[in-house]
């Protein structure tokens, strides 16, 4: 399903309507996941859930810091963005000093010179086929860059079963990615809709399988229906 941006379409969100930045990833994983969660409010956990946010817990710590000579760590950012409307957090900003007069840096409050930004992001699992991690961290990255009013050339994923740093450059198409999710991620959420089951490989892994009925659903029974001929099965 593709939402295009109108031409009567916001350049700016307001406080109100701001969504969550973290939901980006699950709605380039699938369209329905993000509303379930994000609209209709639904969470189950699960194992990897469960795994992905013990990392989480670990890697935010606020009061875990670390800085060496020309290099800086702050976690647990705010991030926001007013032209997608996005808030967050990021897990780990990394901060490289650099000279006086270089471009798309930024001055650390009680640390001398100018220091440039790159956003880091820590997923339990490995390297994915698709784009669903890279445009979380590029979001991340044009949050920092509408904050700050820079730059950002790349940023890093970490991914805990292969223990491996991913370089990400944010590119112009994935750029473009990002901000026609956001779009879509409004409109549906302003009108209220939950898109259709889409069954793929990856719905098996999902902690809201029993929830979205994606094959059920696909092949057009309803979920009483579907919740009768289960029950009719175990009798």
């Amino acid at each position: 399903m593709e939402i295009k941006k109108t031409g009567n379409q916001k350049n700016t969100f307001s406080e109100d309507e701001m969504l969550m930045l973290s939901g980006i990833q699950h709605y380039a994983f699938c369209p329905r996941q993000w509303a379930l969660i994000h609209i209709e409010q639904k969470w189950v956990e699960n194992v990897l859930t469960v795994e992905g946010q013990y990392m989480h817990e670990k890697v935010e710590d606020p009061f875990f810091t670390e800085s060496r000579g020309d290099f800086d760590i702050i976690r647990s950012l705010s991030l926001v963005s007013k032209n997608l409307g996005l808030y967050g957090k990021a897990d780990v900003i990394e901060f490289i000093k650099t000279g006086k007069s270089e471009v798309n840096s930024i001055i650390l409050p009680g640390k001398a010179g100018r220091w440039k930004p790159y956003p880091v992001e820590y997923k339990r699992g490995k390297p994915k086929p698709d784009a669903c991690d890279e445009v979380q961290l590029c979001a991340q990255a044009m949050c920092l860059e509408e904050m700050y009013h820079i730059r950002l050339q790349k940023g890093f994923i970490y991914y805990g079963k292969t223990r491996h740093r991913h370089e990400v450059i944010f590119s112009e198409n994935l750029r473009k990615l990002v901000a026609q999710y956001s779009v879509e991620m409004h409109r549906l959420f302003h009108e209220g809709i939950t898109p259709p089951p889409e069954p793929k490989a990856g719905c098996r892994s999902c902690s809201l399988l029993d929830i979205c009925l994606p094959e059920p659903l696909a092949e057009g029974m309803n979920a009483q229906k579907y919740n009768e001929s289960v029950l009719s099965a175990d009798i």
